[in-house]
C-alpha cells in the first residue's frame, strides 16, 4: 500500500501564532514509511499528526511536514528527499526508513549508505537530522538481525546525527499494540512511539 502525498500536518493556530511574531514556522520534516504514514489506523491518530499538536502546543515556531509513504525504502527516502528539501527547507530533519529494506532482504551495505546520503543531503541543506531506529525479528537470522539494528546507530554516529535508538521500544513485545497483521501498531500504541522519539527531538526545536 502506497499513499504518494505530502501532509503539512501544523495546527491552524500554530501557523496563526508564527505568523503573529512576523516569520513563517520553521519546518520539520518526517520522512518516512507505514508506521509513520498512520496505515491502518484513523487520519489524526498516528505519532507524527501527534506530534505536530505537541510542537504546535509548545514549539509555535515550528510546524510538522508529513512526507512518510507506506512501502517506502531507504532508497525512495534519497530519491524524494532533495525535492523534500527544495520545497520545504526544513530545520530539522526525521529520517524514519529502513524496515522495508529488511523485509524485502535488500543488502545492509545499501539500507546503510542510503541512510548516510539522506543525512549528508540533509546536513547540507543545513538540516539537524534526527534518525529513528528499528530492529526486525530474529526469524530473519541473528546475524542479519543484529547487523540491522547496528546499521542505524552507525550511521547516526558517523553523520553527526541524532539516535532514537528503537521506535517501538516498549510496544514490540506487547501484541494488544498492533493491528491484525502483527507489523503496524496500532491507535493504542501511537502515543507511545511518539513519546518513545519526542525526548531525542525535542532538543532539536530551538
Amino acid at each position: 500500500m502506497t499513499a504518494m502525498a505530502t501532509a503539512v500536518v501544523a495546527p491552524a493556530h500554530a501557523q496563526t501564532a508564527a505568523a503573529a511574531q512576523g516569520s513563517a514556522p520553521r519546518t520539520v520534516l518526517v520522512l518516512g514509511d507505514s508506521l509513520s504514514a498512520e496505515y491502518g489506523i484513523k487520519r489524526g491518530t498516528g505519532w507524527v499528526p501527534l506530534l505536530s499538536a505537541r510542537v504546535a502546543e509548545q514549539y509555535p515556531k515550528y510546524q510538522v511536514v508529513n512526507a512518510s509513504i507506506s512501502g517506502d525504502t531507504t532508497s525512495g527516502g534519497v530519491a524524494r528527499l532533495p525535492a523534500l528539501l527544495r520545497q520545504h527547507a526544513p530545520a530539522v530533519v526525521v529520517l524514519e526508513l529502513g524496515s522495508n529494506d529488511a523485509l524485502r532482504g535488500l543488502p545492509l551495505t545499501m539500507t546503510e549508505q542510503n541512510l548516510r546520503t539522506m543525512a549528508q543531503a540533509a546536513r547540507k541543506a543545513e538540516a539537524q537530522v534526527l534518525i529513528v531506529g528499528m530492529q526486525i525479528p530474529p526469524n530473519y537470522g541473528r546475524d542479519y538481525t543484529q547487523r540491522f539494528a547496528q546499521v542505524f546507530p552507525t550511521v547516526a554516529k558517523d553523520e553527526n546525527a541524532r539516535l532514537v535508538p528503537f521506535l517501538m521500544e516498549g510496544i514490540a513485545t506487547n501484541r494488544a499494540m498492533f493491528q491484525a497483521d502483527g507489523i503496524h501498531p496500532n491507535e493504542d500504541a501511537q502515543p507511545l512511539l511518539l513519546d518513545n522519539v519526542w525526548p531525542t527531538l525535542r532538543p532539536l526545536l530551538n
